[in-house]
């Protein structure tokens, strides 16, 4: 019987750890319409966000590791009106309190310098965002653009990233598209999602 109930017990936490990551990441997500789909490829129109943006150099998953940190200080009550600003659970949601964030984290390199971005949800603005107390951390509006994007799962590690932002510009090279800018790294999922079960995507700008 207890041996039994250990198994009952190890498969309700095997259960938990799978449905764990896709419910915490179920948050608002930047807004886009699709204009076309090729298979994992997509082409899609980006409409304005606000951005909290922090620079650090360095190898890039120490450099997305370090601006994780300097954002998550400000999104957890580093910020003059003392808010915190949800991005996931298992952080609690209190309205009065708190406002709350949306996927992805998004991760570009500029030279040496890694520019790592949390977008905010579509309802506030540079007025109603609390200021950050950390200079480092810039409250920033983009302007909606056009991206070709590269959707896969998996542990984003340096080789995957680099075959699939290959397969992207080869796309882009393929359809004649004018790519505008680097390539942009977004993550949609907390660590402890399951390989099979993250979204990870590669974005490159295109004119319109």
């Amino acid at each position: 019987m207890k041996k039994r109930m250990l198994w009952i017990i190890v498969a309700m936490v095997i259960v938990a750890g799978v449905l764990w990551g896709p419910i915490v990441s179920n948050v608002e997500q930047a807004k886009y319409t699709v204009l076309e789909s090729h298979n994992s490829i997509e082409l899609r129109d980006y409409a304005p966000m606000i951005v909290a943006e922090a620079e650090v150099s360095g190898e890039r998953s120490k450099a997305i590791n370090q601006g994780f940190r300097i954002i998550a200080d400000y999104i957890f009550g580093n910020n003059a009106a003392t808010q915190k600003v949800a991005m996931t659970a298992p952080v609690t949601q209190q309205p009065s309190e708190k406002i709350a964030m949306t996927a992805p984290v998004m991760q570009q390199s500029s030279g040496d310098v890694w520019k790592v971005r949390f977008v905010m949800p579509a309802n506030t603005t540079l007025e109603t965002l609390p200021k950050p107390n950390n200079p480092a951390v810039k409250l920033k509006e983009v302007k909606g653009k056009r991206f070709a994007v590269i959707r896969f799962s998996g542990l984003a590690g340096e080789k995957s990233l680099k075959e699939h932002t290959q397969e992207l510009m080869d796309f882009v090279s393929a359809k004649k598209l004018n790519a505008l800018s680097a390539p942009t790294y977004a993550f949609y999922n907390p660590p402890w999602t399951l390989p099979f079960l993250r979204r990870n995507e590669v974005m490159v700008e295109i004119a319109a």
